[in-house]
């Protein structure tokens, strides 16, 4: 690509500047061995007399970067020279960072457990405080008001560490902050600064918010001291059960006690049961409805040969049935 030139360029200088790319391409080769040469990438003219040939560099960690081939000619001139070869960064090089004085190069957090870090002599944080007389009445109200410090906050000082505050993660403008209507200022847990620095600072002492740092009186957070409970929340309402009263019970007694009772319950009760009821209603209905349900008609036309039945039939009838016989039926019998 050719970059546009304010001033004139001879027509024939013009080509024979642009025209020396094998040239160009040459020099690098020679400059820095075979294959480290890529894609032609143009020409820009520099003055009316020179021009630069781009080309992108295969160099191992040189990623992005490219060459540049300087040629020259005087008008009249058949071809273009050499004059330097350099590789410079492209668009997307990997480059290092700028340079920053030592002095800078410290940051916020960066100081660690015994690292010593001393400001500078003309810090304008600082301004130089006051000395002691050596009267201890004197020196110690210079030491309540802040005075008895070689160096105090000066102006400069409060005011800056004041704008650091208010805009930082502790500032009315922190997302924290904005997620809740309530302030700091109106909370039991802000205890606010000494000095003018009081009226817009304080110190949260909420363990479970922004404990031990200095916050605006402006910020606010979720756990402020009269954000109320939500509703439903808590256990619900019981009877009190104190589960440290123990019934103590002895299992071998226990053991004991069932084996004892359970012959009683299932062996003896049960024939008792069968000996005692099953013989008396047999006995008893099973004759009265044989012999009340019995046809008179049926008893006469008993054959004759009934009174031949055998003396074991007859003993074994039951006393009962013999007894509520019908008088009727007894004497019709044949003899």
């Amino acid at each position: 690509m050719t970059a546009p030139w304010s001033g004139d360029v001879a027509p024939g200088l013009q080509s024979v500047l642009t025209g020396a790319v094998d040239a160009a391409r040459a020099a690098i080769e020679e400059h820095s061995g075979e294959g480290t040469v890529g894609e032609y990438l143009g020409a820009e003219f520099e003055d009316p007399t020179s021009a630069t040939h781009r080309f992108l560099a295969e160099l191992p960690g040189y990623r992005g970067w490219q060459w540049a081939v300087v040629v020259a000619a005087c008008p009249g001139a058949e071809h273009a020279t050499i004059s330097e070869v350099v590789l410079v960064p492209g668009p997307t090089a990997l480059l290092a960072p700028k340079w920053v004085p030592w002095e800078e190069r410290i940051r916020p957090g960066d100081l660690s457990p015994g690292d010593l870090l001393a400001p500078p002599p003309d810090d304008p944080r600082l301004v130089p405080g006051y000395v002691a007389t050596g009267d201890p009445m004197v020196d110690e109200v210079a030491t309540e008001v802040g005075l008895g410090r070689r160096r105090v906050l000066s102006l400069w000082g409060r005011r800056d560490a004041a704008q650091r505050w208010h805009d930082g993660d502790h500032g009315p403008g922190a997302s924290m902050a904005r997620a809740t209507r309530r302030v700091c200022r109106d909370c039991g847990f802000y205890v606010p600064l000494g000095g003018e620095l009081g009226l817009m600072f304080g110190v949260c002492a909420n363990e479970f918010a922004s404990d031990g740092h200095v916050v605006d009186a402006e910020f606010g957070c979720g756990a402020h001291s009269d954000t109320p409970a939500p509703a439903g929340t808590g256990s619900p309402l019981h009877d009190p059960y104190d589960d440290g009263v123990l019934d103590v019970t002895d299992e071998g007694a226990r053991a004991a006690e069932e084996a004892a009772a359970q012959p009683v319950e299932e062996a003896p009760e049960e024939p008792a049961d069968e000996a005692v009821q099953q013989p008396a209603e047999e006995a008893v209905e099973q004759p009265v409805d044989a012999a009340a349900e019995r046809p008179l008609d049926a008893a006469a036309e008993r054959p004759a040969d009934a009174a031949e039945q055998p003396a074991e039939t007859a003993a074994e009838q039951p006393a009962d049935a013999a007894a509520e016989q019908p008088a009727d039926e007894a004497g019709q019998q044949p003899d």
